[in-house]
Order: structure tokens, then C-alpha cells, then sequence
């Protein structure tokens, strides 16, 4: 059945908003500039306290597009339980979704919507990360890096799933509808891309884009939304990292037991730690290559390479980690216990990171190109090479009843 039997326009541009009235009627007006030509309509999904959605039946009748608005009186999952409502009450074949603030520019449609019409492509991804795209818009050095290392460690999680998107956190996407299966969607928090791509086999090509400043009004981001990401983030993702953490412990056990071992033997404590250190790297690699990424082994690179990176990163944060504790103890004056807390957390996210991104990183989709905004459209990615989706060995994902 098409778009136009069923009565729905071809793409529905969907805009969670809270509070952004401010922002409403140049919003409107952009994107309606941007889709002239296009058979579209806009829906805001408001979960606002300010007004927005008066403000935006006010401008609707003059607007250059069909627009409608969606208020949620009890909003749930946040900004991607917004996004899901707005994918239901949508009769299109392509829903694009966008931040109601301006910073993703409504220009870009038009190519977003031209590269949703090549073969084989289940999203469009507008990237910060590829081409001439960047994050400048982001306020404060902070905010930048914060941004450039959750999307690392997010790709570490997910690498198979993610490996042809740079950008999972962005907010701004094109997505066919009938590729997204709403009833196993968890939404919660910010990064509804993220909890798309995770749970669906998709076929992912990118567009380069410049987040910008907001026009008007704040921005939502804050610490409780962080934590929401990283929750979001655990449930999709707990697997493969709780498997990594236990051999990481149990390895601590037995480079304790061997430095017990060795020093009741006679052997010099700085003997017994370096042994005991070698010997727990070489049996943390093996176990992982056995338990954690065995469905990444046959991705990448071959098995001494990938022995020859984990050993090489696990002494240097070894030899790196220790002159940083004396830092924290020496001269912070951080309690011995603490120090050593901290800093093996960290040794944790890097090892996973790096093991993840690096050591197991799956080959890129041979139809994988990185292209700048004005240049030609081509895929991007799409599922492994033979491989039926249904046949797919995806990143393992916590069944949806139990999220």
C-alpha cells in the first residue's frame, strides 16, 4: 500500500519539543522552505509546560506545510518516548527526526530525503563526525568531549550494530518507517538512534552536518540526563561488558594468588608482580577471545595481531595507571583504597574501549564512504556481506521483557 492510498503525505518531519515556543515559528518556517517540492508534514510531539503547543497551532494555519501537534499531558520515556508517539502517529513511508532548537538545520532534508531513495537503505544518518560535519554548536570545550567520548565508548558496546554509523547519539535521522518495529522500542532519555539501531538490523548510510547554536531559548542537557543515557545504555548493552568485568576480577584474583605464590616461593615482590602481571594479560586475552568477543574474531584482524594489540595496551595502562595513582595518593592526598578505585574504573572503560574499537574492530561495509555535504550521494553501509537479516548474528541485546 503507498503513502497516497492510505491518505498519509510521503515524510513526516517529527519534532519532540519541551519548551521551545521561542523557537516554534522559524522552525516552521525553515522546514517549510526546505520541503517545498516534497509531499511532507510537520508533527510536533509537546511534552511542554511553556505554551509550545498553542504556539504552534497559531502558526500552523499560515504555515507553507501541513503541521500538526501531538500534547502529551503525562509524557513517558522522555524525548524518544516523544519520538515513538510521533513514528505512530505518522502515515508516512519516512519519518526524519529533528531537535525543535535549531541546531540541526532543516536545510538538509532535502539531501537526507534524496539518500533515503537510494537501494537497500534503512537510515539516514546526519553525522557530526564525517566529512566537513562537526559538533561546534555543542557550548564549552567540556560538553565536546563529553560528547566525542560517550560516542566512543557507545560504538565499543555495539560494534557490529554501529559499525557503519560514527554519529549513534546524534538526534537528527531519517528512518523508513516499516523498518522499525515500535513494539520491542524501549525509549528512555535522549538517544532514541541509539535504541533503534540497537535492537534492529538496519542498513545505515550517512550525510555529514554542522550541529549549530540554539536560536532561542536553553538547552535540556543536564546531569540527570546523563545518567538516563548511561542506564539506557547498560540495558541495551550489559552483556558483553558484565562478561568482560568478570574475567578483568577474576584475573585480579589470580595475579594475587601468583604474587602469593611466588613470594612464599622466595621470589622478589617486584618479580612476582611483573610475572604475575604478564601471565594474568595472557589469560584475560584468552578468555575474552573465548567468552566476550568470540562472534567478533572472524571480523577483523588475525589472532596474533589481536594478541599483539591487547598485550601491548595492557602494559602501557599498566605502566601508565601506576605513576597516576602515586599522583592521587602523593600529592592529592586521595586515600590508598579510593586511588586504586578510581583508577582501575578507568583502566576498565579503556581496556573495554580499546579491546572494543580497536583490537576486535569489525571491517568496515566495503560499501562504506565518508563524503563531505556537497558531494555525490552513495551508500554507506548496509548488512553484512550474504548475510539475510534474519540471519544476522547482531551485538547481543537484553531481551526486551527484561529492559
Amino acid at each position: 500500500m503507498t503513502d497516497a492510498s492510505r491518505g498519509g503525505p510521503r515524510l513526516t518531519v517529527i519534532v519532540p519539543t519541551f519548551n521551545e515556543a521561542p523557537n516554534v515559528a522559524e522552525l516552521v518556517r525553515r522546514v517549510a522552505a526546505a520541503t517545498s517540492g516534497i509531499d511532507a508534514e510537520l508533527l510536533f510531539v509537546d511534552d511542554s509546560t511553556d505554551g509550545t503547543a498553542d504556539v504552534v497551532r497559531a502558526v500552523a494555519p499560515t504555515a507553507g506545510l501541513p503541521v500538526r501537534v501531538l500534547h502529551r499531558d503525562e509524557p513517558t520515556g522522555g524525548l524518544g518516548g516523544a519520538v515513538a508517539e510521533g513514528l505512530r502517529a505518522s502515515d508516512a513511508q519516512l519519518c526524519l527526526v529533528m531537535d525543535g532548537d535549531l541546531q540541526h538545520p532543516p536545510e538538509l532534508i532535502p539531501t537526507m530525503v534524496a539518500r533515503a531513495d537510494e537501494e537497500d537503505v534503512d537510515v539516514v544518518v546526519a553525522s557530526r563526525y564525517v566529512g566537513d560535519g562537526s559538533s561546534a554548536g555543542l557550548s564549552g570545550v567540556a560538553r565536546q568531549a563529553v560528547s566525542s567520548t560517550s560516542t566512543a565508548v557507545t560504538r565499543a558496546m555495539f560494534p557490529v550494530r554501529l559499525r557503519d554509523c560514527s554519529d549513534p547519539m546524534t538526534g537528527f535521522f531519517l528512518v523508513r518507517r516499516s523498518a522499525v518495529d515500535l513494539d520491542v522500542l524501549r525509549p528512555r532519555g535522549f538517544k532514541i538512534l541509539l535504541e533503534i539501531l540497537a535492537r534492529h538490523p538496519m542498513r545505515v548510510v550517512e550525510v555529514p552536518f554542522v550541529f549549530g547554536e540554539r536560536f532561542a531559548g536553553r538547552s535540556k542537557a543536564n546531569v540527570a540526563q546523563g545518567l538516563h543515557f548511561l542506564w539506557q545504555l547498560g540495558g541495551l548493552r550489559f552483556g558483553r561488558m558484565s562478561r568482560f568485568a568478570i574475567i578483568g576480577g577474576l584475573g585480579a584474583v589470580v595475579n594475587v594468588a601468583i604474587v602469593a605464590l611466588l613470594t612464599s616461593l622466595g621470589a622478589g615482590w617486584l618479580l612476582a608482580a611483573l610475572v604475575a602481571a604478564e601471565l594474568t594479560i595472557v589469560g584475560n586475552f584468552l578468555l575474552q577471545e573465548r567468552f566476550v568477543f568470540r562472534d567478533l574474531r572472524h571480523e577483523g584482524k588475525g589472532a596474533w595481531a589481536r594478541f599483539g594489540q591487547s598485550f601491548t595496551f595492557n602494559n602501557v595502562e599498566t605502566l601508565v595507571r601506576m605513576p597516576v595513582m602515586a599522583l592521587l595518593v602523593e600529592t592529592m592526598h586521595v586515600a590508598a583504597v579510593l586511588a586504586t578505585a578510581i583508577t582501575l574504573v578507568v583502566a576498565f572503560v579503556a581496556r573495554f574501549t580499546f579491546h572494543s574499537r580497536i583490537v576486535y574492530r569489525p571491517r568496515e561495509s566495503r560499501r562504506r564512504v565518508h563524503l563531505s555535504s556537497s558531494g555525490p550521494a552513495g551508500p554507506t553501509g548496509d548488512r553484512r556481506d550474504g548475510a539475510a537479516p534474519g540471519l544476522e548474528e547482531p551485538d547481543a541485546v537484553v531481551p526486551s521483557d527484561r529492559l
